[in-house]
C-alpha cells in the first residue's frame, strides 16, 4: 500500500504518515512544519495544506501512466482525426498535434515545478498572484471549462454504454428524440449511468484514480495496438493510408488555405491541454522529486499523443477504403464492427474515458470548489459538486452538438477556452520565475492578512492583467460561436481570434510583469535571480 492510500480521509488524502510510529495522524507531521497550522479562515485547509514528505510518492512512471490514461480517449483520438476531415494530410495531421502538445507542455512543466517544489494544489497556488481572496477568480474560470470537459467525456462514457448495450439487445435502446435535447431516452439513460459509474472514485479519493490510471495504461495501448492490426489488414495495408495527399496543394479542394486551417488548429491543440497547464500542480505536488514530475510528464504527455494521432489518421484513412467514408468517431466505428472484441473494445473505451475524466476534469474542480469554503467543502464534497455543475452545463450546451462537427468541437470549443485560460497560465508563470524566482512563504499562502493578501485580499493588477488578455479574444469568439448574430466583428478580432491562447497568454504576462514591477508593497517585490 502507497503512503497516499494507508488511511484515506473522507477527502481522498492519506490520514496517517506510514513510517512513523504507530501511523501517527498527518494533521501532527503538519504541525511539526515551520508556521503550521495557518490561521483565519484557511485554518481548515487539510486538503490544501503542502504535502509532507510521506505523502510524495509519485515517481516518473506514475506522472508517465497518468497521461497515458488520459491521453488515450476519445476525445484525443477525434483530434488528428478531425484535423484530416478538415483537409489536412495524415502526417500534417499528426504534427499539428505534436507542435501543439510540445507547446502546451512548456507551461505545464513550470507551474508543475511550483507543485513539486512547495507541495501546493493549483487553487493554493493562484493566491501569489490574484491574492487570498481574488484566487477564487481564476480558480472558478479553470473549474468552469472543467466542468464543461466533464459534461462533454460524460457523453462519450455514456456513448460506448449505449453502443454496447444496443449491440447486445438488438437495438434495444433506440428511439424517438426527446424534445429540446435531441437525443433519445436510451441515450440520455447511459449518459446518467456513466456519470453515477464515477462517483465511486470521487468517494474514494486521488489514490484509487492514480490505481486506476496505473492498471488501465497498458491495456489502452494493446487495444490501439490491435485498432491499427485491424485497420491495415482490413484496408490493404499502411502505405496507401498515410501517403494521402492533403486538400490544400494545389488543385485540392480547399487549394492556398493551409495556413487558415493551420494556426486555429494549432491553437486547439494547445487549449486542449489548456485547462491541465493550470491544474497540474493537484498532481505534482505528490511528485517524489522534481526530475521525478518532469521527466514523467515530458515522456507522458507528447510520446502517447503522437502515437494516438498517427493510430487515428491510419484508422481514420482505413475508413474510407472499408465503408467508403470517414469515420472520425472511435465509438461509430466500433459500433460497425463485428465479434466477441467489439464488446470488448467498448468496456476499454469505456475505461479510457472513465480514467481521463476524473484524472483531468474532476481533481482540479474538487480542489477548487474545497478552496471556497475550506471549513465545509471537502474534497469529496468537492468532488460532488463538481459532477453535479457538469450534469447541469451538459444540459445546457449539449455535448453532443458540440461533437457532431469539427468546427463545433476543434475551432469553438477548444480555441474558445483557451483564450480564457492562456492568460491565467501568463499570470502564473510570470509571477513564480519572474517576480518570486520561485520562492513562496507556504505559511502566507494560508494567511489572509499576510504578504499574499494585497487589498482586500485581491491583487488588481492580476484582475487587470487577465481581462486585457480576455477581451481582444472575445469579439472573434462571437463571430465564431454566434456567426449570425455577429456577422460584422472586424477582421482584425477574428485574426487575434486565431491564436486566442497565445495572444491572451502574451497580453496578459506583459502586463503583470509591468504592474508588479512599478508598484508598490512587500508583494510586488521582482526576484533577483
Amino acid at each position: 500500500m502507497t503512503a497516499a492510500g494507508a488511511g484515506a480521509t473522507e477527502d481522498g488524502f492519506a490520514d496517517r504518515a506510514p513510517g512513523l510510529p504507530f501511523g501517527l495522524p498527518l494533521a501532527w507531521v503538519l504541525s511539526t512544519r515551520p508556521g503550521w497550522p495557518p490561521s483565519g479562515a484557511f485554518a481548515s485547509s487539510l486538503p490544501h495544506a503542502p504535502t509532507s514528505t510521506a505523502q510524495r510518492t509519485w515517481r516518473r512512471y506514475h506522472f508517465a501512466a497518468l497521461w497515458v490514461g488520459m491521453v488515450m480517449n476519445i476525445a484525443s483520438y477525434m483530434l488528428a482525426a478531425g484535423l484530416t476531415e478538415q483537409g489536412m494530410s495524415p502526417w500534417q495531421a499528426v504534427l499539428t498535434v505534436l507542435l501543439g502538445n510540445l507547446i502546451v507542455l512548456v507551461p505545464m512543466l513550470l507551474i508543475g515545478h511550483a507543485g513539486a517544489k512547495h507541495g501546493i494544489p493549483y487553487a493554493v497556488l493562484v493566491r501569489s498572484s490574484f491574492g487570498t481572496q481574488g484566487a477564487k477568480l481564476p480558480a472558478m474560470l479553470r473549474t468552469i471549462v472543467a466542468c464543461g470537459w466533464y459534461g462533454i467525456q460524460t457523453w462519450l462514457g455514456g456513448s460506448a454504454i449505449y453502443t454496447l448495450l444496443n449491440i447486445l439487445t438488438g437495438n434495444a435502446l433506440h428511439g424517438a428524440a426527446l424534445p429540446f435535447l435531441d437525443i433519445s431516452v436510451g441515450q440520455l439513460a447511459c449518459f446518467l449511468v456513466f456519470w453515477a459509474l464515477q462517483i465511486y472514485f470521487i468517494v474514494h479519493g486521488t489514490d484509487s484514480i492514480r490505481w486506476l490510471e496505473s492498471w488501465s495504461a497498458p491495456i489502452k495501448i494493446v487495444m490501439c495496438i490491435a485498432l491499427v492490426w485491424w485497420a491495415t489488414s482490413k484496408a490493404g495495408g499502411l502505405g496507401s493510408m498515410l501517403s494521402a495527399p492533403s486538400q490544400f496543394v494545389a488543385g485540392g479542394k480547399k487549394e492556398g488555405l493551409f495556413w487558415v486551417t493551420f494556426w486555429p488548429s494549432l491553437t486547439a491543440m494547445v487549449g486542449f491541454w489548456a485547462t491541465l497547464a493550470l491544474n497540474i500542480p493537484d498532481f505534482a505536488r505528490f511528485a517524489k522529486t522534481q526530475r521525478d514530475q518532469m521527466v514523467g510528464q515530458s515522456i507522458g504527455l507528447p510520446v502517447p499523443m503522437a502515437l494516438l494521432s498517427v493510430i487515428s489518421v491510419v484508422v481514420t484513412s482505413a475508413t474510407v477504403v472499408i465503408y467508403g467514408k470517414a469515420i472520425w468517431d472511435p465509438i461509430d466505428l466500433t459500433s460497425r464492427m463485428t465479434g466477441i472484441g467489439v464488446g470488448i473494445a467498448l468496456v476499454i473505451l469505456t475505461l479510457d474515458t472513465m480514467c481521463c475524466n476524473l484524472a483531468a476534469n474532476l481533481v482540479g474542480p474538487a480542489y477548487d470548489f474545497s478552496s471556497l469554503w475550506p471549513k465545509g467543502i471537502s474534497y469529496r464534497a468537492g468532488g460532488m459538486i463538481t459532477a453535479t455543475i457538469a450534469i447541469a452545463i451538459a444540459i445546457v450546451m449539449m455535448p453532443w452538438k458540440i461533437l457532431a462537427t469539427t468546427q463545433g468541437y476543434i475551432f469553438t470549443w477548444l480555441v474558445c477556452y483557451s483564450a480564457l485560460l492562456g492568460p491565467v497560465a501568463g499570470i502564473l508563470m510570470v509571477d513564480y520565475f519572474l517576480i518570486r524566482g520561485t520562492r513562496l512563504d507556504t505559511r502566507e499562502l494560508f494567511d489572509e492578512r499576510g504578504e499574499y493578501s494585497y487589498t482586500g485580499g485581491w491583487n488588481i493588477g492580476a484582475v487587470v492583467a487577465l481581462v486585457i488578455g480576455v477581451l481582444p479574444n472575445l469579439p472573434g469568439f462571437l463571430h465564431t460561436a454566434f456567426p449570425a448574430s455577429f456577422a460584422n466583428v472586424p477582421s482584425i478580432f477574428n485574426t487575434l481570434y486565431t491564436y486566442a491562447w497565445f495572444v491572451g497568454l502574451a497580453l496578459a504576462s506583459i502586463v503583470y510583469s509591468a504592474w508588479m514591477k512599478f508598484s508598490r508593497g512587500p508583494s510586488a517585490r521582482v526576484a533577483s535571480a
